[in-house]
């Protein structure tokens, strides 16, 4: 007998990549074979009739708030650095994805005409309805603000069901379990718990913005192959933040 065929509990999500997840072992930059594994698993998502939007992070190659406490730059100037390294690193999903033959588009919040579209939120909801994979990049356009919120904020817009952080860890942790092996992982969580106990997670205004509008966030290793996959077919993966 052939195996039967899962189906997703969710029908559009928002992922969440950060910029340090495409670096891979690399320590900065784009890892080739780790871009190809995720488009490889993001295909795997859409073919499962889901409606997929990507948030990418530009950490791998530019961090705005980390450069600007070392280096005295201007806060806002770093964080519009940091937004083109998103739009570097989104363009490159997009590549890997069409020749994967999965139709995508690059929308963006800051003007780059050129080489991506900008970001028009009905228009950002016929692409899914066409079968299309929807990269957001430039964050959400101004400063202080992280990709997490972006995140938030695109879930909410375009209703997407969920938001699904991507991190090298599998889940949250009491502490970080790199440097704490007693550090206890979290199965789920409520929106609040997250904010009283200041776990970093994603940052808070992207937490109250997912718990204003009642989306779930399922933080999970992206780094496991199926895992997208799993998450989306409801699988007990990762830790998952939601209303209680």
């Amino acid at each position: 007998m052939r195996p039967a065929e899962r189906t997703a509990k969710y029908k559009r999500i928002v992922l969440k990549l950060s910029g340090e997840a495409l670096q891979g072992k690399l320590g900065f930059g784009i890892d080739p074979e780790v871009l190809d594994d995720f488009a490889q698993q993001i295909k795997e998502v859409k073919n499962l009739g889901v409606q997929i939007t990507v948030v990418v992070g530009g950490g791998n190659i530019f961090r705005g708030l980390s450069t600007a406490k070392a280096t005295g730059m201007e806060r806002a100037t770093a964080d519009y650095m940091g937004m083109l390294a998103t739009a570097i690193n989104g363009l490159a999903l997009q590549d890997v994805l069409e020749r994967l033959g999965v139709s995508t588009r690059v929308q963006t919040a800051i003007e780059i005409a050129k080489v991506a579209e900008p970001y028009i939120r009905r228009r950002a909801i016929r692409h899914l309805e066409k079968g299309r994979v929807v990269i957001f990049v430039g964050g959400i356009g101004s400063p202080f603000f992280t990709t997490d919120t972006t995140a938030a904020l695109r879930a909410m817009e375009i209703g997407a069901d969920v938001v699904l952080k991507a991190t090298n860890v599998d889940g949250i942790y009491t502490d970080d379990p790199a440097v704490n092996r007693q550090a206890k992982k979290f199965k789920t969580l409520s929106f609040s718990e997250v904010i009283k106990k200041d776990l970093k997670v994603m940052d808070a205004t992207a937490v109250s913005l997912c718990r204003t509008s009642n989306i779930p966030i399922v933080v999970f290793d992206l780094h496991q192959p199926g895992n997208i996959k799993r998450v989306v077919c409801g699988e007990a993966v990762g830790t998952k933040v939601v209303s209680q």
